[in-house]
């Protein structure tokens, strides 16, 4: 069974990941070191390492792994880098982004996934995360600044207070726009008062939680 599980790990890895031109070795062997499938819920175990957005409670899911390797390519994190996440979801990328850096703050609307990937974090043993319960999609902690902030869920657009609390050379990324074609987007801040956007690729997944688009009215 071990065997058959590390084999689906590789080939997750060298025939979805790598294939899209995620080619950082410390962002592939994140891939290798955490245990996706502990953070998977146990009804899709079957779909743990599969090209999919796998379903998780409150209408959400995990990113698809292919998206999850871009997003820690293009963010480039450094061990000494302190980290905000917007959206814990199962806690999978968490513990990716843990692994590469130096500290992860992240915070969910949804209690029930704080709960349970904490206690999978924990006995994982990422003493380096700290999760928090609340609505963040419009920026958390705002009296500190983070050297990496990372969206899970979509934005109708990224919150202008977010970008105050970037350290410089700080990154921000977000997936933004309308399904069902989004656009990854990451703001680098070059000085404290510039800061430079990229479209990096496209994509879709679930809004966060009070980030969707305002309804649109026709007469």
């Amino acid at each position: 069974m071990t065997s058959d599980i590390e084999l689906a790990r590789f080939n997750m890895v060298e025939q979805q990941i790598r294939p899209w031109d995620v080619l950082d070795k410390r962002v592939l062997e994140v891939f290798f070191k955490v245990p996706r499938e502990r953070f998977v819920p146990e009804d899709q175990q079957a779909y743990a390492f599969s090209d999919m957005a796998i379903p998780l409670a409150h209408h959400q899911h995990m990113l698809r792994p292919v998206v999850e390797g871009r997003i820690l390519e293009h963010l480039q994190i450094q061990p000494n880098e302190h980290i905000l996440e917007i959206g814990t979801g199962s806690g999978f990328f968490t513990a990716c982004l843990a692994t590469l850096g130096k500290s992860v703050r992240s915070v969910d609307i949804h209690k029930t996934f704080t709960k349970q990937a904490a206690g999978i974090l924990d006995e994982l043993g990422f003493d380096q995360v700290a999760l928090e319960t609340g609505d963040a999609h419009a920026g958390w902690a705002l009296q500190e600044q983070f050297d990496v902030i990372v969206f899970t869920g979509a934005l109708a657009q990224i919150p202008e207070v977010c970008k105050s609390q970037l350290t410089e050379g700080g990154r921000l990324l977000a997936i933004t726009g309308k399904g069902p074609i989004m656009t990854a987007e990451m703001i680098t801040r070059k000085r404290a008062d510039h800061f430079e956007t990229q479209s990096l690729f496209e994509t879709c997944t679930d809004y966060l939680k009070g980030a969707e688009p305002a309804p649109e009215f026709t007469l």
